[in-house]
């Protein structure tokens, strides 16, 4: 796979401080039980980091410590890791809102058959990641059977009342690019995810459009292509000064596996640490007194991709 943090390290992109922290995004491993063309984690079945229960203990410490308000797991898939489900019940003892990155088709792998269920019950958003609403498009980045495999995924749910109103239970979908542009309105293509949709009885709450990172796997397929430069260039070009309040590297940190601090999820993935500490990387038991507001925040090249058009993060358009 081609490097692509040499080709990100120059950069013009305007210098960010952090605000208030209030989301702990956590990455649990890189085990995933699908391997998508666009996934910037690089994720797949052979991985084989994984969040051992230490660091997973920690993480409960650290959200009593900040009074963090939303924990966001994240993978692979992070339902994969043994220590998903403590982290799920022992965020909610705490009334903290947990978000679950999920693939959809994990519901179907085995020994998750209660996890519709176990969700529900504790009342965990789902953000689950369907990058177009056409079969051969979804399969052409995420595998054969994945499209009608999500659907079934989607309709169990909704029965167990996700995305209907009035239960609590929010289902966003997450969608994605094909390929090297910028997504489309996020406000137009939610009205035609849910006509198109609603032809196999399915309902959300809200579909959220996140921007392809020119990293790991999608960034080394548009090296592949000779279409890295071009790609960077259509993001530099729709950089929106606007869009720098409300990036989410500026009130959120992602953990990796092993427990150290980035600023956001992309630069985890880049392996370039948060500048919290005087120490080359900090892991998130040496933050739990340390107030972070107002630090430096690291960027690259990379970081354009937050802010070109209608701007985007984890959690959909800016």
């Amino acid at each position: 796979m081609h490097a692509t943090l040499p080709l990100l390290e120059e950069t013009d992109f305007p210098a960010i401080r952090r605000g208030k922290l209030e989301t702990l995004q956590v990455n649990l491993g890189y085990r995933c039980n699908q391997q998508c063309l666009h996934c910037h984690v690089n994720a797949g079945p052979k991985r084989k980091e994984n969040m051992e229960r230490e660091t997973a203990e920690q993480l409960i410490e650290f959200i009593k410590a900040a009074n963090i308000k939303q924990l966001d797991l994240t993978g692979g898939a992070p339902e994969l890791n043994p220590n998903f489900r403590f982290l799920v019940i022992e965020a909610r003892k705490l009334d903290v809102h947990v978000i679950d990155r999920c693939n959809l088709t994990i519901l179907f792998e085995p020994d998750q058959e209660d996890l519709a269920q176990f969700l529900a019950d504790h009342q965990v958003e789902v953000v689950a990641s369907l990058p177009c609403y056409l079969k051969d498009n979804v399969e052409k980045q995420r595998g054969k059977g994945v499209f009608d495999a999500s659907l079934a995924a989607l309709k169990k749910l909704n029965h167990i009342g996700y995305g209907k109103q009035g239960t609590g239970l929010t289902l966003n979908l997450m969608y994605n690019p094909q390929g090297p542009t910028l997504p489309p309105s996020q406000v137009e293509l939610e009205i035609a995810y849910r006509e198109h949709l609603q032809d196999f009885g399915i309902v959300f709450s809200n579909l959220l459009t996140l921007t392809n990172m020119p990293i790991q796997r999608f960034g080394s397929t548009l090296i592949s292509k000779g279409e890295f430069e071009g790609y960077m260039q259509l993001l530099r070009d729709n950089f929106k000064q606007e869009n720098l309040n409300n990036v989410m590297c500026r009130s959120l940190i992602s953990i990796d596996w092993r427990g150290y601090v980035y600023d956001c999820d992309f630069n985890q993935m880049l392996n370039l640490p948060a500048m919290l500490s005087n120490q080359p990387k900090t892991h998130i038991k040496d933050l739990m007194q340390t107030n972070i507001d107002g630090k430096a925040i690291v960027i690259k090249d990379h970081c354009y991709g937050c802010t070109a058009g209608q701007g985007s993060s984890c959690g959909g358009a800016l």
